[in-house]
């Protein structure tokens, strides 16, 4: 059996990542390298090198990985711990467990959050800052997350599809599930930087597949369907945005802040956000009503809704607004709602079916830099060229 040197393994395993579906773009601070030495020892490595985005059986993996592994169900021990380590992803369909790379968000940082440690924290955070990851992680067709409306913020009569109702989404989803801690919060708060919305931790929801792998990985809790619908509420109840996966089956429901979720956090830095996200609805201000309280400014999460002394009531930011309705249930005026907007983006009904989407439009080089002329112009027209800093 062959191996490679140590610090080769990581970076043959980089350079792999960056050719799925979600890429994994080399950076000149090495943080990424940093990354995956806390997530593998070198001959795991080299087995997840040997998987793709796509979830296959052990017989496959094992005619790539056979120079380094005696057996099938030796590679399935192996690649049993890397699981359990939130390396790699693994499901079971009919009587086949799968198993496949897991994408660094959403996936592989998210399973770290019982391994956190400071050399962790700290590589992760100069990856996310880095260009390189932003440019990569902007340059999927498809965005891993959406974003649906809190229930509260559905007028009756008003036609929402079943992959945008939080309820249908849960009704429909198959167990286990099991509730976690948000990484994004917990990191914040071992930064020093408690969140300002909510103090309770347990708010992202996983469920089937993901919830199967989370469980395996030694993460969360298993709660009933009922829980995770009381959950679910209370959460909305505290100003949260739902963002769920991409796809009409759900395997998991973050809700998020703007102070700590990385996601709503990237959505900040760019000059039309809306661009890059997946959302079917857009808030309105019914300007007569609106009595100038300033409340929903200060519920929204993204900065979408702000108070004009000079138009005398608040505005939305069509470019900014997600339409996660968070706004709407605290406006005592009843003046502001949500709209839906005139073509309905429908999502793919699984992730295997997102990814896959990702993958066939995967941008090259010339591809990305033209998303970042995309970005300078967008800054300068909007007049937001701080954020090209």
């Amino acid at each position: 059996m062959t191996k490679t040197e140590p610090h080769q393994s990581y970076i043959k395993l980089q350079r792999h990542l960056d050719k799925q579906a979600v890429g994994y773009p080399a950076t000149k601070s090495g943080a990424e390298i940093r990354i995956l030495q806390h997530v593998f020892s070198p001959d795991e490595a080299d087995l997840a090198a040997c998987l793709t985005y796509q979830p296959e059986p052990i017989e496959i993996i094992f005619q790539r990985a056979k120079h380094l592994v005696d057996s099938p169900a030796k590679l399935t021990e192996q690649l049993d711990r890397i699981q359990k380590k939130g390396g790699i992803e693994s499901r079971i369909d009919g009587d086949k467990r799968f198993y496949s790379n897991a994408p660094f968000v959403v996936g592989m940082y998210e399973y770290q959050v019982n391994r956190l440690t400071p050399d962790f924290l700290k590589a992760s955070d100069q990856y996310f800052r880095d260009k390189s990851f932003g440019i990569a992680f902007l340059s999927t067709k498809l965005p891993q997350m959406r974003t649906i409306p809190i229930e509260k913020s559905i007028q009756s009569g008003t036609a929402v599809s079943t992959f945008d109702a939080v309820v249908s989404l849960l009704e429909k989803a198959e167990g286990p599930f099991l509730i976690l801690e948000c990484i994004c919060r917990k990191k914040k708060s071992l930064n020093g930087k408690p969140c300002k919305i909510t103090d309770r931790k347990e708010t992202c929801l996983a469920v089937g597949n993901m919830a199967a792998m989370a469980q395996n990985a030694d993460i969360g809790r298993e709660i009933t369907r009922d829980e995770a619908f009381s959950i679910l509420e209370q959460n909305q109840k505290d100003g949260l945005v739902l963002q769920p996966s991409n796809t009409e089956k759900a395997e998991f429901i973050c809700s998020c802040c703007g102070c700590c979720c990385g996601m709503l956090s990237v959505h900040k830095t760019l000059p039309k956000p809306v661009d890059f996200w997946a959302s079917n609805f857009h808030a309105i201000i019914n300007t007569e009503a609106c009595n100038k309280c300033g409340v929903c400014e200060k519920r929204c999460q993204v900065g979408a809704v702000t108070l004009s002394e000079k138009m005398g009531y608040a505005v939305v930011d069509l470019n900014r607004c997600i339409g996660c309705g968070v706004c709407v249930p605290t406006c005592k005026a009843g003046a502001i709602s949500l709209q839906k907007k005139p073509t309905e983006i429908r999502p793919p009904e699984t992730r295997d079916e997102l990814y896959n989407i990702i993958m066939a439009h995967k941008k090259r080089r010339l591809g990305k830099m033209k998303l970042v002329g995309k970005l300078v112009v967008d800054a300068v027209r909007t007049k937001q060229t701080h954020l090209l800093k």
